[in-house]
Order: structure tokens, then C-alpha cells, then sequence
């Protein structure tokens, strides 16, 4: 990757919507503070607003800014920058302006330069473009380096011995492993499992204890309930916490001492949690794992593997069985499961991508998740009925309308019953039984997840419709997440009886608005990352040709991902027919050929353009493929053959 050094106007200042956002934070969103962050902070952790990114060329003594056609928000069009306003900015690069008269009634906006990023064509331009839009921070305040400067590396044995003394349960001797991508550096969670006699079992499901670092109305905390989330952009990570937590100190890293937060549950063989406790707890990770490692061990096991792993092996079998267990009991009640590909952007040393594909999930991945909601469920119970103040993770039941209008289509596709009144989990599920079209599935799956709220925080307790759970909230990832961070906080001070159910009651509305707020922002970015380097792969392979399969349909025409997962566009004017748009069973309907365009279709595809700047693909049908697709799809049987001659001689 470049180490190309961003070029910074001296003259430009955004830290104080920081510090007023940290300020606020810090403490606890007083009265003088706004009720949300999105009334200080427009966009992302630093507040950004009336900025765009984009082009700067010359104009007499002066300059314009085109703005990125991929940035969000940007309807100034054209900014006129005075040539005092300059800022020694070079002319042919991509700048930061910030718009001076962002309320002008004639669309006659002026602005000035900030920030020269560099040339667009330079990765870590486009990388750091992201950055700027969704006002993300490479860097930490200096005066949360100072608080954490002397931080040590690991936990100091002398205070582990003395929290030990006070009530945290040493649990060092406990057979304990992490499971994760064999990337990853800020491991949140570890698991411990015990069979039991009676055929139950003892699942503990222990947490990073950050809140033990992470203090209370400390620099520290107000900069990670600012930022909210750490984000995962395609070639680097913007923690929440700096390093030395995430990746050190907190860090569930193997054979070292780790301050925690234990979940001990007792499940049956049913997969229902019927008891359980939660406690501080001090824990020393016997191995790190990878999911491809638990993968392999559990479908091919090696004889070198008992001498390797030992009684590890026991427990991932006694992992396997109980995961499964979890998941069938979730499938009872009507756990909606969505399975969509994620994308991997594989890139060199330069930056470049290299190759794109489907992120390989496995059943591995898969028994993390169960103990991790496992674990997510039993918290929220536990605090919900002591109705002590909480942050929840919530998703609420589906729009009525937005239902009904898929139910219309899936119904095309084999589904049947009613989605209708009080809708159900399980309802849904059994809904969806009736799909037999395999290549349709996923896609009817995102028209169904596009009908459906999405997941946010919130103060009460509104249950989770996807998970078909009546309480839920985000426990396990605090190094990543402020909402874990902050019921940590919750929790300890339940642990430590503490009066302060008033403290938390007048703060968990603003933290679960504003975490909502900093997700969906984190999303964004990371999306936009992404296909930055899609484009940038897709570019190269213009004119190659590909399979793929129909996501979704427009007035305009059909998107089309391929087998990489990367997604293109193909309008209706690039046809060789005349397609009809049926908005009401969602599908395109060819006026001559009768070939029917569906969510799911197979389809084959050339890459015709790809727009860096908008960072968009466009394919067109490969050279005959409406014609095969129209035999196919409606010349299979007699009377839609003798409905397409009758049509063709109408014409005539």
C-alpha cells in the first residue's frame, strides 16, 4: 500500500465538533447537550457537514470543486472557490471543500479548500475519500494517548490477585480456547463447555471485560461512545479503541491472564437455557483457534490431532453438538435465517485488488454464533425482568404493507399461507417453506429482509423479529461496540450494588440512538470501500464474459451479481427487446420474445463499463442470450410457444 502522506490545509479545523461531541459524552449528555448526536454530528464520528469531496480544477484566479459523484449528500453540485480560499491547494487533485453558504436559495455555492487528498488515482486516495465522507479518524486525540499511554500489556498480576480477593472468580484453570478469522486481532470472546451427567450442559461464554479500562467520564469513553463502532474498511481497520486495548490489554490473546465478563449458562438438550449466572471473571485462553482449523478438525480429523489438541478435541465436539442444538431449537420458534454472501476484496502490497469472492462461511462460524446469541438472550432476560435501564438490540415486526407486497411475489415462486395480521417469526418461515426454486431463495430472501425494519438499540425491550426472540441486546463484542461496552458497565455495577438505576435511566435512550446512528454509518463506509476496489477489479475485465444471477428488478432494469459476489446494473435500453416492467409481481415481461426476467434467473453477462468515479458496473446481456433465455423460459411447452407465434403475427 502507498505511504503516500496526506497533504493538510493548516488552516482547517474540525475538532471542535469533536470536542463538542466528546464534551457531551463525557458528561453523560446533560441537559445542555443535544438529545441525539445526529444534531451535532451530520455525518459520522467528527461531525462532518456541508463538506464534499471531489475534483478541483482551475478557473480564472480561482478554482471549482466537482464533487464526487459517489458522495453521499452532495446536491451543491459545482463550488465556486474564491482564489483567497484556495488554501495553496494544487489544481487537478481531489480536495476537501467545505461549502461556505450552504442555505443559498440560488444554488450559487461558494467554499473553501480544507483538505488535499491527492491524486484520485492513488489507492490510499480513495481509501482516505472514504474516510473523509463518512467522517472517520485514523488517529486518536492526544489526550486519549495520554490516558492510555501507560497502559501495560497485560493485566498486572499484583492487581489481578487483589480483584480476585474482591469477588472476581479466577477461572485460569478452566479448559478455555477462542475461535476466530485467522485475521483477526481484537478477539472479544472466549468459550469454555462442560457436559454434563444428565446430559445438560454448562456453557460459559466469556467477554473482554473492557469496562475494567474503558472508565467512566474519561477521555477515553467519550471517544469511543463517539465513534460508537470500530469499522472494517476493505484494507484497514478504524478501531473504537486505540490498539493497545483492541488488539493488546483487552484482547482475549492465548496464555495470558485476561480480566473478563463470564456468562455461565445451563442448557438442556431441548437447547433451552434454564439457568445461569453473570460475574467478573479472570480467564488464561488455553489456544487460539481459527475457524478453518475447528472446521477441518471436525470433518477430517488427523491422528496427530489428539497429541496437537488433547482435550480441546472433546470440547469442540461437545461445541458441534450443543451449537446444533441451539440451532434447531431456533428453528422451532422460527428463527429466520439469512444467509447472504459477504464479499472479500483479496489486494496487494500496493493496494490493488487481486481477486473478489464470497467470503467462505462454514459450520465453524456458525457454533460461535449460537453461543454468542446464546449468551446475548440470557443477558437481556436477566436484566429486563430485574427491569433494571439496559441498551437492547431490537427488531421490530415488519410494515404491514411492505409484507404483503412480498408475499405477492414470493407467492410466484411456490411460497403459500398467509402473511398477514400478527405475523410471526414462524410464520414467515413456514411462508417460505414453500419456495422450491433454489437459485430464487437468497434473492427472495433480500426482498424479504427489505420489507423488514432494520436492527438498532434502544432503551426497551421490543424483542428481535429475525431471531424470533423475545429479549435481546449486544453483550459480547465491547472492544468493537459501545453498546456492549456500556450494559458491561450496567452489569458491574448491578455486580457491585451500586445505586446508580437513575444514572443509567437518563443515559441508555442517547446511547442506543446515537450507536444506531454510528452502525448504519459504519455500514455505509464499509460498503463504499468495497466497492471501490470491486470497480477497480471489474475495470480490467471489461468485455470478459460471466454468469451471474438476477438480485433485483427496476423501471430501468436488472441488477446481476455474479458467482464473486461483485454486482452490476443492465437497463432495459441495452435489450435487444422490449421489456415490461411489472412492478406488482416484480418481474420484466419481453413485448416480442416473451422472456420473463425474474429475482433468481440464471443469467449470462458481458462487463460493458465500469464508472470509477460513481463507482458503478454496467453489464449487457451476452450476444444471444435473450433469444436462448426466451426458448427456454417460455418455448418448453405448446401453448406459450403458439402465444409467442400468435403475438409475432399480430405484429405483422
Amino acid at each position: 500500500m502507498s505511504n503516500k502522506k496526506t497533504v493538510r490545509n493548516p488552516f482547517a479545523n474540525n475538532m471542535s465538533i469533536r470536542q463538542q461531541a466528546r464534551r457531551a459524552a463525557a458528561e453523560g449528555f446533560s441537559s445542555d447537550a443535544p438529545k441525539n448526536f445526529a444534531d451535532l454530528s451530520p455525518r459520522g464520528p467528527l461531525g462532518v457537514k456541508n463538506q464534499v469531496i471531489g475534483r478541483l480544477v482551475q478557473n480564472g484566479e480561482g478554482g471549482l470543486v466537482y464533487p464526487d459523484q459517489a458522495f453521499r449528500e452532495t446536491n451543491f453540485g459545482v463550488i465556486h472557490i474564491d482564489k483567497n480560499n484556495l488554501n495553496g491547494a494544487p489544481f487537478k487533485m481531489t480536495v476537501v471543500c467545505e461549502v461556505l453558504n450552504p442555505d443559498n436559495m440560488n444554488k450559487d455555492f461558494r467554499g473553501k479548500i480544507v483538505e488535499v487528498l491527492g491524486d484520485m488515482g492513488n489507492n490510499d486516495v480513495r481509501m482516505l475519500s472514504v474516510l473523509r465522507q463518512y467522517g472517520l479518524s485514523q488517529t486518536f486525540p492526544d489526550d486519549v494517548n495520554e490516558e492510555v499511554k501507560d497502559l501495560p500489556v497485560n493485566p498486572d498480576p499484583g492487581m489481578v490477585e487483589e480483584q480476585i480477593k474482591a469477588g472476581r472468580k479466577d477461572l485460569r484453570d478452566l479448559l478455555t480456547i477462542t475461535i476466530d478469522g485467522e485475521d483477526a486481532k481484537d478477539l472479544d470472546d472466549a468459550i469454555s463447555i462442560k457436559r454434563l451427567n444428565n446430559g445438560n450442559y454448562k456453557l460459559y461464554v466469556h467477554i473482554a471485560d473492557v469496562s475494567d479500562y474503558v472508565k467512566e467520564n474519561t477521555s477515553l469513553d467519550a471517544e469511543a461512545q463517539l465513534r460508537g463502532t470500530s469499522v472494517y474498511l476493505v484494507d484497514r481497520v478504524i478501531p473504537m479503541l486505540p490498539p493497545k486495548l483492541s488488539n493488546g490489554l483487552c484482547s482475549l490473546n492465548p496464555k495470558v491472564d485476561r480480566l473478563t465478563m463470564t456468562s455461565e449458562m445451563y442448557v438442556d438438550p431441548d437447547g433451552n437455557t434454564y439457568d445461569g449466572d453473570v460475574y467478573e471473571s479472570v480467564i488464561r485462553s488455553d489456544r487460539r483457534m481459527s475457524y478453518n482449523e475447528v472446521y477441518r478438525i471436525l470433518t477430517e480429523e488427523k491422528e496427530s490431532d489428539e497429541e496437537e489438541y488433547g482435550p480441546i478435541l472433546d470440547m469442540l465436539y461437545d461445541m458441534n453438538i450443543l451449537a446444533d442444538t441451539l440451532k434447531r431449537m431456533r428453528a422451532r420458534r422460527g428463527a429466520i435465517n439469512f444467509d447472504f454472501p459477504e464479499t472479500d476484496v483479496i489486494l496487494d502490497d500496493d493496494g490493488n485488488p487481486t481477486k473478489i469472492m464470497a467470503h467462505p462461511i462454514t459450520f465453524a462460524n456458525g457454533i460461535i454464533e449460537q453461543f454468542m446469541i446464546c449468551a446475548n438472550e440470557f443477558i437481556a432476560e436477566k436484566f429486563c425482568k430485574m427491569n433494571w435501564p439496559f441498551v437492547y438490540r431490537i427488531h421490530e415486526d415488519p410494515d404491514p404493507i411492505k409484507l404483503a407486497r412480498f408475499a405477492r411475489i414470493a407467492r410466484s415462486f411456490g411460497a403459500s399461507g398467509k402473511l398477514s395480521g400478527d405475523v410471526t417469526p414462524l410464520d414467515v418461515v413456514e411462508f417460505m417453506d414453500g419456495v422450491r426454486d433454489d437459485e430464487a431463495k437468497p434473492m427472495l430472501d433480500q426482498v424479504l429482509l427489505r420489507s423488514m425494519a432494520k436492527a438498532c438499540y434502544s432503551e426497551r425491550n421490543l424483542g428481535h423479529f429475525g431471531l424470533a426472540s423475545r429479549f435481546y441486546c449486544h453483550f459480547t463484542s465491547p472492544i468493537r461496540r459501545y453498546p456492549d461496552l456500556y450494559i458491561h458497565r450496567i452489569i458491574k455495577s448491578y455486580l457491585h450494588h451500586e445505586e446508580k438505576k437513575k444514572h443509567f435511566g437518563g443515559l441508555v435512550a442517547n446511547v442506543s440512538d446515537h450507536s444506531s446512528e454510528m452502525e448504519r454509518n459504519s455500514v455505509d463506509a464499509e460498503r463504499a470501500s468495497k466497492n471501490i476496489k470491486i470497480c477497480e477489479y471489474m475495470s480490467k475485465r471489461i468485455g470478459e464474459h460471466f454468469e451471474g444471477h438476477i438480485t433485483s428488478i427496476i423501471a430501468s432494469g436488472v441488477f446481476v451479481m455474479l458467482d464473486s459476489t461483485a454486482e452490476g446494473f443492465i437497463p432495459f435500453r441495452t435489450m435487444s427487446d422490449h421489456y415490461i416492467f411489472d412492478e406488482r409481481m416484480y418481474r420484466a415481461v419481453g413485448a416480442r420474445g416473451g422472456l420473463k426476467l425474474t429475482i433468481g434467473m440464471k443469467v449470462k453477462i458481458v462487463v460493458a463499463a465500469v464508472d470509477l468515479d460513481a463507482a458503478k458496473i454496467d453489464f449487457v446481456f451476452e450476444e444471444g442470450f435473450e433469444r436462448s433465455g426466451s426458448r427456454n423460459k417460455a418455448g418448453d411447452k405448446g401453448p406459450g410457444r403458439r402465444k409467442i407465434k400468435r403475438n409475432r403475427k399480430g405484429r405483422r
